[in-house]
């Protein structure tokens, strides 16, 4: 690529969007936002970019690799946000530190990942998402899972699945085999990927007990319906995870409350990459997307690290992913009525700039064009159509007549201009 073509285009990882897409963009962002705040959420925003400590790998966020980091004049490593949940949990700590009963935030942010860019993922990601902070009981876990599916459906979306897990489970199990970190690290990934085979192979070299080896072993096929979950009681006697399990049968009777149950199934073996989750973790799943497209979780300890002892949980919708579900599911998103144009002719600008003006003091959108030298008046039903614009109207002098063409149907007639006269 040369200097002069690298000038128009965008890194690896980064894209443009504009025109219907962008609307279509901007309006789903707009019902998931409504429905946000339908759940009693208040708006929050956090710095595009804070100190590298904020995301550090104690706090269980992305790996240090995969953050963009860069300097202050004050040699201070700062790092563009990789990761919402931190972000708030800092915010909420500086800000409502002495506040004990629970909160409710919600976003529409970025979020900048420097992976590999495999698979066409973005590391420039739009995410909209809530946190609900000071309350650790089932009912808030059921309430963000409520949420979140109530956002996707008021999105558009009809078929997808949440995937529920319970981050306690195995990892109960996991610290009751003493393994070392990196022998740890290496069963999460085999567990995660579902491996039978792989984590089998894995056990036999390892000094477990017999039956904590085939417990490790059941958690990559104990998904399903509440009833598979319920069944893995007999797998161990660990509380822990007992506990865990009693909590997912908890959330399932409040989703059947939410009449939201059906969409939901559940995970054992789920392992979330963020190391800050604490109780459920899930995750969304549609067609049309090769990842999720919604992330959450309980982590009931983030905000301690930044001095503010209270539970929380939460989850993000990742909106790159929901807008190519919508597309490849052929799934309409509604969009308000497109400008109008207003054409005219030089000596009919005064009555141009008239209408114009009260066309916006009704709210309506529209874009005054003065027709060029050599350019017809199809040049113009052309653009109108390709813009999505559904009408023209043709000022050719200063007469108290307009010309309106509707692009849709084709239809033209006259129109008496009164209110400019």
């Amino acid at each position: 690529m040369t200097k002069r073509n690298r000038l128009i285009h965008t890194p690896e990882g980064v894209r443009d969007i504009y025109g219907e897409e962008c609307r279509r963009k901007l309006a789903v962002q707009e019902k998931i936002l409504h429905t946000l705040y339908l759940y009693g959420c208040e708006h929050i925003q956090t710095p595009s970019f804070e100190y590298a400590d904020i995301f550090n790998e104690d706090r269980g966020s992305v790996a240090s690799e995969e953050m963009f980091r860069f300097f202050d004049r004050d040699n201070h490593m700062l790092v563009l946000r990789p990761d919402m949940t931190p972000a708030v949990a800092r915010c909420a700590a500086k800000y409502f530190m002495d506040d004990e009963l629970p909160l409710r935030f919600c976003y529409l942010e970025r979020t900048f990942t420097n992976n590999t860019s495999f698979r066409g993922r973005l590391k420039e990601r739009a995410e909209s998402g809530a946190e609900l902070l000071g309350d650790d009981s089932p009912d808030a876990d059921a309430e963000v899972i409520a949420m979140a599916v109530d956002c996707l459906k008021a999105a558009g979306l009809k078929e997808f699945q949440v995937e529920l897990g319970q981050a306690a489970f195995y990892r109960s199990l996991a610290e009751e085999a003493g393994l070392e970190e990196e022998d740890r690290e290496e069963l999460d990934r085999l567990i995660e990927n579902k491996n039978r085979f792989g984590t089998e192979a894995f056990l036999k070299t390892h000094s477990i007990r017999e039956d904590l080896k085939e417990a490790l072993l059941k958690t990559t096929e104990t998904f399903g319906d509440i009833e598979k979950i319920r069944r893995a009681k007999v797998l161990t006697a660990n509380e822990k995870a007992l506990k865990a399990i009693e909590r997912l049968e908890r959330v399932h009777t409040l989703l059947e409350e939410y009449k939201v149950a059906d969409c939901v199934s559940y995970d054992l073996g789920m392992v979330s990459r963020f190391q800050y989750y604490t109780g459920i973790i899930f995750k969304a799943y549609t067609y049309g997307t090769g990842d999720y497209i919604v992330t959450g979780g309980r982590y009931d300890r983030l905000l301690m690290q930044f001095g503010k002892d209270t539970p929380a949980v939460g989850f993000a919708i990742v909106v790159d992913q929901l807008m190519a579900a919508l597309l490849r599911q052929k799934i309409d998103v509604s969009l308000t009525a497109g400008a109008t144009m207003i054409l005219y002719e030089p000596e009919a600008r005064e009555n141009a700039v008239c209408l114009s003006r009260l066309f916006r003091s009704q709210d309506r959108p529209v874009q005054p064009v003065s027709r060029a030298p050599g350019k017809t008046f199809e040049d113009y039903k052309d653009m109108a159509r390709k813009r999505r614009l559904r009408n023209i109207l043709y000022l050719k002098d200063n007469r108290s007549f307009v010309t309106a063409f509707d692009t849709l149907t084709g239809n033209v007639d006259e129109i008496l201009l009164s209110a400019c006269q």
